[in-house]
């Protein structure tokens, strides 16, 4: 195993391939530094269903043990399902999911208290760095420690009857579901989440295999939801939902198979929210739909504009005391579950919009979906400051637009906008484009790609 700590810890977690780059004495030493980093006296800790998942989980909650910190093991969970025991018992969570990266993989999430996010600048590069001296010169064994506890608690059915609590299903007319687990932890809290609601449920790979041996487990790829568009036409659904590997994402398909765009459920979720919490503040990152601030608006409440990244968005969720935020890639946050992501409060909330009333679901998001996108396209480049200064140089002087630099480059006109940023982690560039219309995105898109790709 090689410690390449410079790659395994990313921007907001800890992931890499098992064994070759990360392994449970690596984890064990990640457990010691982050209650060192953050003070905890006590800590709570889950895992995903990858093979590798429950031994790194355990070794990380010896290394916290051994530092005299008492652990709670919740065990086979999601990573909204960790949030909640941190919001729950007010304790500072690990999460070990990669989730919906490929199965040899593995990594872990991190979280204060109250599920508060730990990031690059909110102590995970104070926990690299640790880690990092113990690797060069032997970890300093603590002095006069009585070492902690370690026990089990079993959350599934406490996280269920909460999320229940925050949305009303039982008088929803009856819809029948296809729900893709993708063998991930959907697999796992769906059954318990939906026992007694009004749902007849289709499950698809609800068995828990970390191997993923149907297709991986990333809703966001086309290619991982043809199963389910398939079979909600097969079975005449009124809807289908994928979840990524760790379930803390959900994607929606309607009742012909296409799918709903993120933004589309962020509008329609945060409308809900703005009637439950009247003049609310609602965040959404940089590159959603023009359609979200629009419905904030219409709804009598505050959209605020964020960089991409849940640390991000949690930050000015906490600053700002939003009651709800969203991001393109289908993690939704709730004030009303410690400003974390949970897909399935959001799924929650898109069954409740549709069984509230007797339209299909396509003619429901319509009021929601309101533009053209081109989706998220990631393009390979040898210089991304060199790509990004020539997209900024081509469309600078123009008099119709207006360029910002918040998060990569966005340029944005009367009738549409794209924003271009780097991946922090690979040699690429993302490219998502909106417009007014099909044709206009289109043109756009390939203007931009060609000085991408050129």
């Amino acid at each position: 195993m090689t410690a390449d700590l410079s790659q395994l810890v990313k921007a907001y977690d800890v992931r890499g391939v098992v064994p070759d780059q990360w392994d449970e004495p690596l984890a064990e030493l990640f457990g010691a530094a982050f209650v060192q980093v953050t003070g905890a006296a006590a800590i709570v800790v889950g895992h995903d269903m990858r093979p590798s998942s429950p031994g790194l989980s355990r070794a990380f909650a010896r290394g916290a043990a051994a530092r005299g910190v008492d652990v709670t093991e919740i065990g086979l969970c999601s990573t909204d399902q960790l949030y909640y025991a941190s919001g729950a018992f007010d304790l500072p969570g690990a999460m070990f999911t990669a989730s919906h990266n490929p199965a040899q993989y593995n990594g872990i999430k991190m979280c204060r208290a109250g599920a508060a996010p730990v990031g690059q600048d909110t102590g995970l590069s104070d926990i690299r760095e640790l880690v990092e001296s113990w690797l060069d010169s032997g970890t300093p064994a603590p002095s006069d420690v009585t070492p902690g506890t370690i026990t089990q608690r079993d959350t599934l059915k406490d996280y269920a009857a909460y999320l229940r609590g925050l949305v009303d299903l039982t008088s929803i007319r009856p819809l029948k579901i296809v729900v893709d687990a993708g063998n991930g932890m959907g697999g796992h809290t769906v059954p318990t989440v939906f026992e007694g609601l009004p749902l007849d449920l289709v499950p698809m790979y609800f068995e828990l295999d970390g191997t993923f041996p149907n297709h991986e487990a990333n809703p966001l790829d086309p290619a991982n939801i043809v199963d389910l568009q398939k079979r909600v036409r097969e079975e005449s659904a009124d809807l289908g939902i994928a979840f990524d590997g760790d379930a803390d994402r959900c994607f929606v398909v309607d009742e012909n198979g296409d799918p709903v765009p993120p933004s589309a459920i962020t509008a329609l979720v945060a409308a809900r929210e703005l009637a439950k919490h009247p003049g609310g503040t609602v965040i959404h990152n940089l590159i959603t739909s023009w359609s979200v601030p629009e419905v904030v608006r219409e709804h009598g409440g505050t959209p605020v504009r964020t960089r991409v990244g849940h640390s991000f968005i949690k930050a000015e969720m906490a600053e700002s005391g939003a009651i709800f935020g969203g991001e393109h890639s289908a993690h939704y946050y709730f004030r009303d579950f410690w400003n974390a992501d949970t897909g399935m409060l959001a799924a929650l909330h898109v069954l409740a919009a549709l069984g509230g009333q007797d339209t299909p679901l396509s003619r429901l998001v319509a009021e929601y979906d309101r533009y053209a996108g081109s989706g998220e396209i990631n393009s390979t480049v040898d210089d991304q400051k060199a790509r990004l200064a020539a997209i900024r140089a081509a469309y600078e002087s123009r008099e119709d637009v207006t360029l910002d630099e918040l998060d990569g480059l966005t340029i944005t006109t009367g009738d549409w906008w794209f924003n271009v940023r780097p991946s922090n982690t690979e040699p690429l560039l993302r490219l998502n484009a909106e417009a007014r219309d099909e044709a206009t995105m289109a043109k756009v898109r390939d203007e931009v790609l060609e000085i991408i790709r050129g």
